[in-house]
């Protein structure tokens, strides 16, 4: 059974954000969120999920929220839904590695790796708490390595980076 939602053909929602690591922008199918990426909304639309998410990134990034509790259907094959799961169970402040995952999952590394760098929802599944065996490994959100770092300190895991 998957902990994600079905997406919705069709429409598409937008909510925008300022964040310490740029303007965000949240996207819904209707019912869950589907998207977050960097720049800033189109059309925002007054959607209860996008503002739950405002809300909950808004927590996050001052410190008072480590888990979300939103309705999430990341984009991608089924595959990638086990990798986002893999990583929405790693705890705030703490990392691991592609290696640790794709045992888990009985799969290459390089293919965790690739499903990391294709998470639809960067942030709120926390693709940044996954580590290369011998460094911080890629980071596919706007500021790349110099935003993974940050994310990494706000949650505390900076002793990883010393």
């Amino acid at each position: 059974m998957s902990i994600f939602g079905k997406t919705k053909p069709g429409a598409v929602y937008e909510a925008g954000m300022e964040s310490p690591v740029g303007p965000l922008r949240v996207t819904s199918d209707g019912t869950s969120i589907v998207g977050l990426s960097w720049g800033r909304a189109g059309a925002e639309e007054a959607r209860p999920e996008l503002e739950d998410a405002c809300a909950q990134l808004t927590a996050y990034f001052e410190g008072r929220l480590q888990a979300f509790d939103l309705p999430l259907a990341p984009e991608g094959s089924e595959f990638q839904r086990e990798v986002c799961a893999a990583m929405l169970a790693i705890p705030w402040g703490e990392t691991r590695e592609y290696g640790d995952i794709a045992k888990a999952l009985g799969v290459p590394a390089q293919a965790v790796g690739g499903a990391c760098g294709g998470n639809s929802i960067p942030v709120i599944i926390p693709c940044h708490r996954v580590l290369g065996a011998a460094g911080l490994g890629g980071y596919s959100g706007a500021g790349g390595i110099e935003t993974k770092v940050w994310l990494l300190r706000h949650e505390g895991a900076a002793g990883l980076l010393i």
